[in-house]
């Protein structure tokens, strides 16, 4: 299975989901990467999202920045976004991939909806997370719209940081949807930089 994270410029948001998924999915076979709409090749990751990824032990400087393609849309499984424009955009290149892109919040709140009805099937995280997208035309409508993740591109530190947990959040609910047969890998609790509050990323 292969997870794409797609933001604008990506090297803020999807980056770090980008890099966060990938941690807490050591040891499956599940590919993950992420590209930006807007994107333009080979840059690093922001400073300030390295920083963040850096605070909690993972090492982003070996991360570059791609732009969004259409084969890279159609090698994917699961495309994952931040904002509306975005799905828009990649649903207008690629048709076919309405039926696989989702907001990260949006995803995560079909995840939780169909763990709590016993709805999600299979024996392997790939296969519980694939019978989510499978039933989502389904459960969809169901559900409130969620919020974007606002791009901290250029902004305080603080929006970064915003940023990071909103995503860790999504990711959380989604990996804990499919808890039955996967276990999220915890690490030790750690405080992000730059701030006096505890993170989510443990």
């Amino acid at each position: 299975m292969h997870i794409m994270f797609v933001c604008t410029g990506n090297i803020c948001r999807s980056p770090m989901g980008e890099l966060l998924l990938t941690r807490y999915l050591r040891g499956t076979s599940i590919r993950v990467s992420s590209a930006g709409t807007k994107g333009l090749a080979m840059h690093a990751i922001d400073p300030s999202a390295r920083r963040i990824m850096d605070s909690i032990g993972i090492d982003s400087s070996g991360f570059r920045s791609r732009r969004l393609t259409r084969s890279m849309v159609q090698a994917a499984d699961l495309v994952l976004c931040f904002e509306q424009e975005q799905r828009k955009s990649i649903v207008t290149l690629v048709p076919t991939a309405v039926r696989y892109t989702f907001l990260l919040g949006d995803f995560a709140n079909m995840c939780e909806y169909c763990a709590q009805r016993g709805l999600i099937k299979g024996t392997t995280i790939q296969e519980r997370l694939q019978s989510v997208v499978a039933q989502s035309s389904m459960v969809r409508p169901m559900l409130p719209d969620s919020q974007d993740i606002e791009d901290p591109h250029k902004q305080e530190f603080e929006k970064y940081h915003a940023a990071a947990d909103a995503t860790n959040a999504g990711i959380r609910r989604i990996l804990t949807s499919m808890r039955k047969h996967y276990q999220v890998e915890h690490a030790p609790e750690r405080r992000l930089m730059g701030s006096g509050r505890s993170t989510l990323l443990s």
